[in-house]
């Protein structure tokens, strides 16, 4: 099934890398030792319109997306187990947890993204007649702006505990934009609230195996931008105590093979970062300390 012509499609840019995902997390969907099961990822990328062709580094994304999406699914379970029931979702993208997840009752789930993706989404939602399993409310809002604002002003309460997810997107900002978004966060932020965030080291947007990719994403404006190389320094500075899970390390747990942009012995140093972190000071920083 493609897109009707005519229809719009997602916007372009870092917006176009959702559907590679979505595809990805709908051939995982099919499988029947499948890691999650996501209906709607096939009729969004049928809305947003499909992208054939993937290249070899595309198709090998796919496996990391896939161990991503899971490790991110599990610990978001874990935060709204250990409290917190306020979940925001920043540059969500096609992401579906509200309507795939089991959500405690009560649960508040805030979807973050430009105002041009949120409009396409949820047209093609209510196309489908989805039904979120959480108390969902959308945002529109760019992270290089004031996000803070609009999200507070759709109920967000800072003064109770809060899971975020910050999923592939920090690369695409530049360090600085990227600083602005992890201090907001943080200043947002109580003791006891939950953080899960991806990242990568420079070494990674450097292997000559990614050249290909990072050329292609640069010419649709999707570019990589930042890097960091000790996430939990880099976190700690904004009061987070952190952890980080190497994607071999979750492929073998999940009974997986090790996804080839991540396994050691073809990517030397270079890492992606799965990260989660807890809130576990009141210092509320604005800027590392």
């Amino acid at each position: 099934m493609t897109r009707p012509t005519g229809e719009p499609g997602l916007p372009t840019g870092v917006s176009r890398t959702a559907v590679v995902i979505a595809q990805a997390r709908e051939a995982e969907s099919t499988r029947p030792d499948r890691l999650f099961d996501d209906p709607l990822a096939g009729p969004l990328a049928d809305a947003a319109g499909r992208i054939a062709g993937l290249s070899e580094a595309g198709r090998r994304a796919g496996e990391h997306f896939v161990l991503r999406t899971r490790f991110f699914d599990d610990r978001l379970r874990e935060a709204v187990s250990a409290g917190p029931r306020q979940v925001v979702l920043l540059a969500a993208g096609l992401d579906t947890r509200a309507f795939r997840l089991e959500w405690p009752e009560g649960t508040r789930l805030f979807e973050v993204d430009l105002p041009d993706l949120i409009s396409f989404k949820e047209k093609a939602l209510a196309d489908q007649g989805a039904q979120p399993a959480c108390d969902r409310t959308v945002v529109p809002a760019d992270l290089r702006e004031d996000w803070p604002a609009p999200l507070l002003a759709a109920g967000l309460d800072p003064d109770e505990p809060i899971a975020w997810l910050i999923e592939g997107v920090l690369m695409y900002l530049t360090p600085q934009d990227g600083a602005r978004v992890l201090g907001r966060v943080s200043e947002l932020s109580t003791p006891g609230s939950r953080l899960a965030v991806e990242h990568v080291n420079r070494a990674y947007v450097e292997l000559p195996q990614m050249r290909p990719a990072m050329s292609r994403l640069a010419s649709t404006q999707a570019a990589w931008r930042s890097a960091v190389e000790d996430p939990q320094a880099w976190l700690a500075g904004y009061g987070w105590r952190a952890s980080v899970t190497h994607q071999a390390d979750l492929a073998r747990e999940l009974g997986r093979p090790v996804p080839a942009m991540a396994d050691p012995r073809a990517v030397g140093a270079a890492r992606i970062w799965l990260v989660d972190a807890v809130r576990d000071d009141s210092r509320h920083p604005g800027t590392p300390a």
